[in-house]
């Protein structure tokens, strides 16, 4: 299966209260934003694609932008920008993440992508609890995506449970929102 890994990138980060925007926040010693990028690159997708709105960011060779002018309508928008582009490159499934979960590491992106291909929605499962992130999307359900609003994969995850593969994943799904979730993150 030819995979794009997705990294949204998009958001306003508005309830982030800090002197700037939170994906440029250090965390552990690096930008939030890269860390996260790096550990979707480490897991070896065929494709790697960063969609950026708010930030303009400068990514590595190989890896795609795509910007999402419509950002401020929601992460809808961002998965729309990223399913146009993998319809572009022929590819049978996404797999997406958050730019600000920096503890999702790379074998989750990589387990994730390598679910069977039985599973048309694949998520993953951290110590038994579901992660919203990453979550592989295979093409034959990208038309059922929501394409407005706030919401990216989960109200398709909601309304066709019986497609979901949960995949026992390492990491963390933690995110950086808050200035209060950079204090408690920031030296991890």
């Amino acid at each position: 299966m030819i995979t794009c890994g997705v990294l949204l990138a998009a958001g306003a980060g508005t309830r982030f209260a800090g002197p700037h925007h939170k994906l440029l926040s250090n965390v552990g010693g690096q930008q939030l934003w890269q860390r996260s990028l790096d550990q979707l690159i480490g897991a070896g997708l065929d494709h790697v694609v960063v969609i950026t709105g708010a930030l303009l960011l400068d990514v590595p060779a190989g890896v795609t932008v795509c910007h999402n002018d419509h950002y401020l309508d929601g992460q809808a928008t961002s998965l729309q920008v990223a399913v146009d582009h993998a319809r572009s490159l022929g590819v049978d499934a996404v797999v997406v993440g958050l730019a600000d979960q920096p503890f999702v590491q790379s074998s989750a992106w990589r387990a994730v992508a390598d679910a069977p291909p039985t599973c048309a929605i694949a998520v993953a499962n951290y110590s038994g609890v579901r992660g919203p992130n990453p979550v592989r999307i295979a093409s034959t359900m990208w038309h059922l995506l929501p394409t407005r609003g706030d919401e990216g994969a989960r109200s398709l995850i909601r309304a066709h449970p019986e497609l979901v593969c949960d995949i026992a994943c390492l990491g963390s799904v933690a995110d950086i929102d808050t200035l209060e979730d950079f204090e408690r993150w920031k030296n991890c």
